[in-house]
């Protein structure tokens, strides 16, 4: 059986101004690791997103060095 109930962030806030000490400290830790988790997922995400990018292939890459060359030269005069 589960059952839910509705509070709105005032009301979470409230009750936890009104927790002593320890089980604030308690609180604070589980938010912390929440955080951190949820950052580590969201730069897994990024990882995952940059190295399943296009690559260039050998030859791509060639012409890429050629054309940064050209264009080096032509900034140059």
């Amino acid at each position: 059986m589960q059952v839910t109930v509705d509070f709105n962030i005032d009301q979470i806030l409230q009750a936890i101004k009104q927790l002593p000490p320890n089980q604030l400290k308690k609180v604070k830790k589980v938010v912390e690791t929440s955080l951190e988790t949820e950052k580590a997922h969201e730069h897994s995400e990024l990882k995952k997103l940059v190295l399943d990018g296009p690559l260039m292939s050998d030859e791509q890459y060639e012409n890429f060095l050629e054309n940064r060359k050209k264009m080096n030269q032509w900034r140059s005069l």
